[in-house]
């Protein structure tokens, strides 16, 4: 796997920052936006830097998406040694909404007056960016772009995972990626959902979410495949399920329905049970709406009085929009390993009407199975479960 976000460049300052319980949401520095009193979660590198962490050179046409996605495909590519293998059969399947838009946006003025060098229109869109991956690492027989809002990374992995069922790929790297923009950032400041302070998910004091951005990536293979190359597999990839219940653009529904059908999908596929899980990383956005939702429709799938341990890793990265999926897969499954709980940070009361309070003190146990969830606008809904490698 490999992860870039607000706690740093890869997957070992990931876990040192979690375990420190250290946030990366801070004041803006790179995104230039007139609201900088909005605290965010940027990755600490200027396209610059990305490029020569990449080990490419620099060219201001290259999108800040497609290098933070490139970035986090090298780490998890090398790590699977998937870079020595000749003649695989390996595919690419990445989630992107923002795209290239950090790009157009700054060049936008410009083309209305027909100044604007057009091969920056090309990068706007969001395949563009994954087109990007195959530009640095020649080794994917095909790629494909999932836009789905707040799920996409979520669902490139269950993308990838039914071309390993189906037989059509040994081994697929999935997850997403995704810059910070002005026009984002405008645009959920429209909607009166961002907090002017650190985010505090599940918090009866909730204002809101903090936005970030980054990319993670996993690379899955078949047992065969992990068989035929003597792979040591981080974890295995047990069941997922997506739903859209489409109750609203942008809000969840009262009753959590979608988030609820997702969960159960994905117990499902596991053939696991509710008691089977031993964490979950909850969607946890700190938005009033979101945090509610999600705890109603956690406590009708496990049940009042019987949550296992739940904690929102947003207040550690922001949220990252379509690549939260990815990230947050690379930060479960560095607790499935590491044996331990993320704390909720910033959390004080729990909020009213739930039965439950997240994970607000270090907490290590041993950890079998991790349920991941991310949600995304038009109510597209998706859960995923990593477990411990037979």
């Amino acid at each position: 796997m490999g992860v870039v976000s607000a706690l740093g460049n890869g997957v070992e300052e990931h876990l040192r920052a979690l375990l420190e319980q250290r946030s990366g949401i801070g004041k803006m520095k790179y995104l230039g936006s007139v609201h900088d009193d909005l605290p965010v979660g940027e990755v600490q590198m200027s396209n610059e830097e990305l490029c020569e962490a990449i080990g490419i050179g620099y060219d201001e046409r290259y999108t800040r998406t497609a290098l933070l996605g490139a970035l986090a495909v090298r780490e998890a590519v090398r790590e699977a040694g998937l870079d020595r293998r000749h003649g695989s059969h390996i595919a690419l399947v990445s989630g992107t909404t923002v795209g290239g838009m950090d790009k157009s946006e700054a060049l936008y003025e410009e083309s209305l007056k027909g100044d604007c060098d057009t091969g920056f229109i090309k990068t706007q869109d969001c395949g563009t960016t994954t087109e990007f991956a195959i530009e640095c690492f020649p080794l994917f027989d095909m790629t494909t772009t999932i836009s789905t809002a707040c799920s996409s990374a979520a669902n490139a992995i269950m993308f990838g995972a039914n071309l390993i069922r189906t037989g059509r790929y040994d081994a697929v790297v999935v997850g997403g990626s995704e810059c910070l923009t002005k026009f984002h950032l405008n645009g959920f400041n429209s909607l009166l959902i961002l907090d002017h302070e650190q985010c505090r998910p599940f918090d009866e004091s909730r204002a809101g979410l903090n936005l970030g951005e980054g990319a993670g990536y996993l690379v899955l293979e078949s047992e065969d495949s992990v068989r035929e190359n003597g792979i040591s597999p981080l974890c295995e990839l047990k069941g997922y399920g997506n739903a859209c219940d489409a109750f609203h653009q942008t809000a969840s529904s009262s009753d959590g329905q979608g988030a609820y059908l997702s969960m159960c999908k994905a117990l499902a596929d596991s053939g696991l049970a509710p008691e089977d899980i031993d964490y979950v990383n909850a969607h946890g956005t700190g938005t009033p709406n979101n945090d509610q939702s999600e705890g109603v429709a956690l406590e009708r799938v496990f049940g009042v009085g019987k949550m296992p341990p739940v904690s929102s890793t947003k207040c550690y990265t922001g949220h990252t929009t379509s690549a939260s999926g990815g990230i947050e897969a690379v930060i479960s499954i560095l607790a499935l390993r590491n044996s331990f709980c993320p704390v909720n940070l910033n959390f004080r009361k729990r909020i009213e009407g739930l039965s439950f309070s997240p994970v607000s003190e270090p907490c290590r146990k041993e950890l079998r199975n991790v349920l991941s969830n991310s949600f995304g606008f038009g109510g597209n809904d998706s859960s995923v479960i990593f477990s411990k490698a037979e």
